[in-house]
């Protein structure tokens, strides 16, 4: 397989040099794998820290910045940041009112995230942790005990970002978070496999006329393999499945916020496409869209295929989530 790199060993170093050189106003630790935001420490605010594998950028990485992220760890490819990492990020951007790990669920994050709070707090710093388990596609996988982080992490980062720029307590905060996760649901579907640089070759076998319902970030199966379906039939199927799981959490007629996602390789003329069928699906189920997102934001390297994210949205999430925004990947309002 060809690719855009000197080697696979400097692959991430050389990623990050190079967003160093693009976003001045960030402060990149290429040795210590960092991303933070200059001023985190600055307007008293609570301090937020997100991390994981390198492979699904811009996340998160590129969601460090005003009203969104105060810092992010990047791991090597698909593989979790270490507590170190963590920790460092968050003395980096603590300013004594506390700091909120964003956990996507994966084991490695999970264990390594809770390692590096109970070493924060051993440091004197107050650390509290929310946990992305959005994915209904499976309850475990290779990578996880219970449901997989994907899309609603944008979600969250966003959403607690905002709460967090107005200077609310780590409490509401965090309060915030959860509550964004527990109103979202997603669901991803593939329709090639990915290329690990380490490997030069595709991470799992999916024949030329077959698709991958309910794939994971990382490759993991999803709910079963079915062959080549068009854009309006793969949307009944992963809208259906979101919207029946999101059913125990509110009300089937309430706005929601909609995230169609592409996961690397699907140019944004299919991924538009697709949004037509979210949209379609959704009025037909009574479920009014407030916001729509359409873009590569959680992605798995250079897989082609796409998720569907949805959150039941109130006054407030709406408002959080039109609050202003500037990172790398995610800007409007400012």
């Amino acid at each position: 397989m060809k690719m855009l790199i000197n080697s696979p060993e400097t692959v991430v170093a050389d990623a990050l040099r190079g967003m160093a050189a693009a976003h001045p106003d960030l402060d990149v630790d290429v040795e210590r794998r960092l991303v933070v935001r200059r001023d985190a420490r600055e307007g008293g605010r609570v301090g937020l820290v997100s991390g994981g594998g390198s492979g699904h950028e811009p996340l998160h990485g590129g969601f460090v910045g005003y009203g969104m992220l105060s810092a992010a760890c990047p791991g090597e490819v698909f593989t979790s940041p270490v507590p170190d990492q963590m920790t460092r990020a968050a003395g980096a951007v603590d300013s004594g009112h506390g700091v909120l790990f964003i956990v996507k669920n994966y084991t490695g994050d999970v264990l390594n995230f809770d390692m590096a709070a109970e070493l924060a707090e051993e440091d004197g710093l107050r650390v509290e942790r929310v946990l992305v388990n959005d994915d209904v596609a499976v309850t475990d996988s290779l990578y996880t005990a219970g449901r997989r982080g994907t899309g609603a992490t944008l979600f969250v980062e966003k959403i607690a970002g905002a709460a967090a720029e107005e200077g609310r307590p780590l409490e509401e905060v965090v309060a915030v978070a959860r509550r964004v996760n527990e109103r979202s649901r997603s669901f991803g579907v593939a329709l090639s496999a990915c290329t690990t640089p380490a490997k030069g070759s595709p991470t799992f076998d999916l024949p030329d006329g077959e698709l991958e319902l309910g794939v994971g970030i990382h490759g993991e199966p999803g709910r079963e393999r079915r062959a080549m379906m068009p854009s309006r039939e793969i949307a009944d199927f992963a809208v259906g499945a979101v919207l029946d799981d999101l059913a125990q959490v509110g009300p089937s007629d309430g706005p929601v916020l909609a995230l169609v996602n592409g996961m690397g390789a699907t140019p944004l003329l299919e991924l538009y496409g697709f949004h037509a069928e979210v949209v379609r699906v959704l009025e037909a189920r009574g479920v009014p869209v407030a916001r729509a997102l359409v873009g590569n934001y959680v992605t798995s390297l250079d897989m082609a295929g796409c998720s569907v994210t949805l959150c039941r949205a109130d006054e407030e999430t709406l408002r959080l989530w039109d609050a202003p925004v500037q990172t790398a990947a995610l800007r409007w309002g400012r």
